[in-house]
């Protein structure tokens, strides 16, 4: 029977996760599972305790396309780290929120132990999210850059000091052009991270859509928009803005963009895929996030 490779991803600087990531190698290697940890983690892994020595390390002992499934103990910024290692294997992520509530992680620390029981048994579900797929452009035309995004794809500014001036392409057609900060092309995943602060709607999981939302725009038609998920998006720099923009995506990723540039953004054809043991119904993790107020509620009639 081949053996069972999953990847163990956690915050190396934070003591707490450090133990726990301890606890969720201990528990795979009783069960007979293979730890690995991500190579440019083995040092501070070790540094924070020498007991990390010794465990493979991915890319060099072993494939990502070996891996089975990869467990994250940290917050959202921590599991989309792990998407990125994992991007190109298709192997599921199962987050374990280790701080305040986020909304990929499946689960909290306390149900960290019969979580792991649960992937031992392989008893859970694989849930595909939409990602974003992103090229950049020069002026004559040419893909220069070329990543994808969970959350969200943002086109902004390079100066504090200047807007940058850009023009909205959907489906090739032009919608509107106007001065802004930048503009933020995210997936449902993604509407409750930078699409929200930017105003944008909070979209449920299960829609499959793509927003675009502008930042701090000079324009009267500068709405947040919901276009269908295969609608490909497209942000070019007018060549008379005086300064140059960045894209980022995912908040990880980044590419200078000169005036002239071409920002495409369609839907992936490689979704990300996330490991789930219960269903949570995303009201909940809204509530649970934004602490909102649902006292007097009497349920469904």
């Amino acid at each position: 029977m081949n053996e069972r490779r999953i990847l163990v991803v956690a915050h190396a600087k934070r003591p707490d996760t450090v133990t726990a990531a301890l606890r969720v190698i201990d528990a795979l290697r009783e069960a007979g599972a293979v730890p690995v940890i991500p190579a440019p983690d083995r040092d501070e892994l070790i540094a924070a305790d020498p007991r990390f020595a010794g465990i493979g390390l991915l890319g060099e002992d072993v494939a990502a396309d070996d891996l089975e499934l990869a467990i994250v103990l940290g917050g959202d910024g921590t599991i989309l780290r792990a998407a990125e290692l994992v991007r190109d294997s298709g192997a599921p992520v199962l987050g374990i929120n280790m701080g305040h509530v986020g909304f990929l992680a499946e689960i909290d620390r306390e149900d960290m132990d019969a979580a792991v029981r649960r992937v031992i048994d392989r008893d859970y579900e694989v849930e595909e999210r939409l990602a974003l797929s992103v090229r950049v452009k020069d002026v004559a035309g040419h893909v220069v850059y070329e990543t994808w995004a969970l959350n969200e794809a943002t086109v902004e500014k390079a100066s504090r000091e200047r807007m940058i001036e850009v023009v909205i392409e959907i489906d090739g057609r032009p919608l509107s052009s106007f001065g802004c900060d930048g503009m933020v092309v995210s997936t449902p995943t993604g509407s409750t991270a930078y699409n929200f602060s930017a105003g944008g709607p909070v979209i449920w999981p299960t829609v499959e859509a793509i927003t675009v939302v502008p930042l701090s725009a000079h324009a009267l038609f500068a709405k947040p928009l919901v276009v269908g998920p295969e609608a490909s998006v497209a942000i070019e720099m007018l060549e008379r803005t005086d300064g140059s923009g960045i894209l980022w995506c995912d908040g990880r990723r980044s590419h200078e963009l000169p005036p002239g540039a071409r920002v495409v953004v369609r839907r992936s054809s490689r979704p990300v895929r996330l490991a789930r043991l219960h269903p949570t119904a995303f009201t909940e993790r809204l509530v649970r996030k934004f602490q909102l107020p649902v006292a007097g509620w009497r349920g469904a009639s």
